[in-house]
């Protein structure tokens, strides 16, 4: 019997793995297989950061592998303010993880990390060799340290004690069940609620920024996909970035167009160009990934936002929308 706990297993990507184990054909792929048993665990069930509550946790469901999403995330703002509660909680809830799972013996453990680890001066595009390479960028580097000290820890139990214990790199992740509260979210949820609300309001649709920068955005299904495989076949101590390609970057204008159209929104729609722009572009390289996984096919961007849009009107009164507006 394989016991697969999911730490984080009511945010974004945990429910999205759910999604795949309950929809997929069991024994496919990508389906539950015989002699498996998932569990979602969210934050209300342990709290992570401390020791004794991890301890019973991990002594209840005796995990044999983990994928572990748990973190303490938040978007720019909240990182800048709050640098040491970044650090230092995120520091013990992977500590407490990756301990446990070595005390019970667990036969694999996916961390799941981000691309703000890499260092800010970089060369593009990113790849698994740099994440060390030079700081973090300062706006999130409590955050980002701590991320990187998974890596560091995951070396350290793979080279004392053998254990099999790696990472995922994704890029800009959405899908349902994402954080729409306008306060935190990430640039696509934020753009598909603020398009809601004028819609709803009669307001005009404003996009801050110029529209330019590029992004590579993930569809939370096909990420749930690839953890899934990683926990079946990666066996690899080694970082592995989960991306679309280089290719398939898009534009912030052309994922509004697409939210705009998604919504079906036809009021006043521009792009505020005195507000900031961010990082023009991060490219992630997912050469690694294509050379190991085989056959994949990633939904294209345009259907995987117009299944969240809907799932975003269908669920707004539960979905993380922040303040009602």
């Amino acid at each position: 019997m394989s016991v697969i706990l999911v730490t984080g297993g009511t945010g974004l990507v945990g429910k999205a793995i759910q999604h795949i184990i309950e929809t997929e054909p069991e024994g496919s792929r990508f389906g539950k297989r015989p002699g498996e048993k998932w569990v979602f665990i969210g934050s209300s069930e342990a709290d992570l950061r401390n020791q004794e509550q991890s301890k019973k946790l991990f002594e209840k469901y005796k995990p044999t592998h983990v994928i572990h999403l748990a973190a303490l995330v938040g978007g720019l703002f909240i990182n800048m303010k709050k640098k040491l509660d970044f650090l230092r909680d995120n520091i013990l809830i992977n500590d407490n993880v990756l301990h446990n799972a070595h005390e019970l013996g667990c036969k694999k453990v996916i961390s799941c990390l981000s691309t703000c680890v890499y260092p800010d001066k970089v060369d593009y595009p990113l790849d698994e060799t740099k994440i060390h390479l030079g700081l973090p960028h300062e706006s999130n580097f409590g955050y980002a340290h701590a991320k990187r000290l998974v890596d560091v820890q995951n070396h350290a139990y793979k080279d004392q004690f053998g254990d099999n214990f790696t990472s995922a790199i994704p890029t800009n992740v959405f899908g349902p069940h994402d954080n729409f509260d306008l306060e935190s979210a990430h640039v696509l949820p934020a753009l598909m609620h603020k398009c809601y609300l004028a819609k709803k309001n009669n307001t005009p649709f404003v996009v801050w920024g110029s529209g330019k920068p590029l992004r590579q955005f993930i569809y939370s299904r096909d990420l749930a996909k690839l953890f899934i495989w990683m926990l079946r076949e990666y066996d690899d101590v080694e970082p592995l970035i989960l991306s679309v390609g280089e290719d398939e970057e898009v534009s912030i204008k052309q994922a509004a167009d697409a939210v705009v159209k998604a919504m079906g929104f036809t009021g006043e729609y521009r792009f505020d160009t005195t507000k900031a722009d961010g990082q023009f572009r991060k490219p992630a390289s997912n050469k690694k990934l294509l050379s190991l996984i085989g056959e994949f096919e990633f939904t294209p961007f345009d259907k995987a936002l117009e299944e969240t849009v809907q799932w975003f009107q269908q669920n707004y009164e539960n979905a993380r929308i922040g303040k009602s507006q």
